[in-house]
């Protein structure tokens, strides 16, 4: 019989302090907490490099043109940072969210004596079914969330062993890619940053090759691979990601913010908006400060 009911009532037992809905902060020894009592509508966030445990309720992540349905008693793994929309369709949702650690995932694969082969970048996401291992491994690092003292020593080899029995699952190619430097995924992972940093620049499609490594045909294949999105359609994404936080942190005017992030045409900067959010600038913003928690991300 699967443990999961056991992980479940340890997770709510060590952390339902910090059970309320969004993603907690960095909880010792390495976990976020990720909850939701109710389902919610569509929320754009850009998720990172993680090990994501589904342990109540369900959710949908879209990315790009692509949808990745999950449920409790499953796994998400993301290799790269990926500009996303996430839904949770069945609450109450509960989680438990591991940040994946390359330095930590390539140490490993030297002490194992194990030479990566070039490796062909693939999607950065994918979910699994989770097995005992994996869960008796989790259950251990939430053991210590509440032992400072022993999490200080013990934290970090709990998370080595949770990045091995990855490395020897299903997703062990996504935690190769992850560690990989050199090559083609360390390439569009360079072209990722760049675009991270520069979102409100221009970006041409040269430029962005130069900083990868590559051909401008090579990049666009394989940044696609990865992300399954054209650079161009990344960009978009972080900009009006930006755009909202900016008008939801600070308040400012649209067309403000439509520059600051890089647009030059107020209206083109409305209309991309709304294609995205669903309203233009203006609405949505009056939508969010009457009701909070539509902002809050899971």
């Amino acid at each position: 019989m699967s443990r999961l009911p056991e992980l479940v009532a340890l997770v709510r037992g060590h952390l339902g302090a910090a059970s309320t809905d969004g993603v907690g902060p960095l909880v010792a020894p390495g976990l976020h907490l990720i909850a939701s009592t109710t389902v919610t509508e569509a929320q754009q966030l850009v998720y990172e490099p993680m090990l994501c445990l589904i342990l109540d309720g369900a959710k949908t992540t879209t990315l790009g043109a692509e949808s990745y349905p999950y449920r409790a008693g499953e796994y998400l793994v993301v290799s790269a940072d990926l500009p996303v929309s996430g839904r949770v369709i069945a609450a109450p949702y509960l989680a438990v969210g591991v940040p994946l650690d390359p330095a930590m995932i390539a140490d490993l694969l030297v002490e194992a004596g194990e030479v990566v082969p070039e490796i062909t970048p693939t999607r950065a996401l994918a979910v699994s079914r989770m097995d005992d291992e994996l869960i008796e491994t989790v259950m251990r690092l939430v053991r210590l969330v509440d032992r400072p003292r022993e999490a200080a020593v013990l934290g970090p080899m709990v998370r080595r062993e949770l990045m091995w029995r990855l490395l020897g699952g299903e997703r062990g190619g996504m935690m190769r890619q992850i560690a990989s430097s050199g090559g083609r995924p360390d390439q569009v992972r360079r072209a990722i940053r760049w675009l991270r940093a520069h979102y409100a620049e221009p970006m041409r499609i040269e430029t962005l090759a130069q900083v990868a490594g590559m051909s401008e045909t090579s990049l666009h294949r394989h940044f696609e691979a990865v992300t399954a999105m054209s650079p161009l359609q990344y960009q978009k994404q972080i900009r009006l990601q930006e755009a909202r936080n900016l008008l939801m942190v600070q308040g400012r005017d649209v067309a403000g913010v439509g520059f600051s992030v890089g647009y030059d045409s107020p209206s083109q900067f409305s209309r991309e908006y709304a294609r995205l959010y669903g309203r233009p600038p203006g609405r949505d913003m009056a939508r969010l400060r009457a009701d909070p928690s539509l902002s809050v991300a899971v």
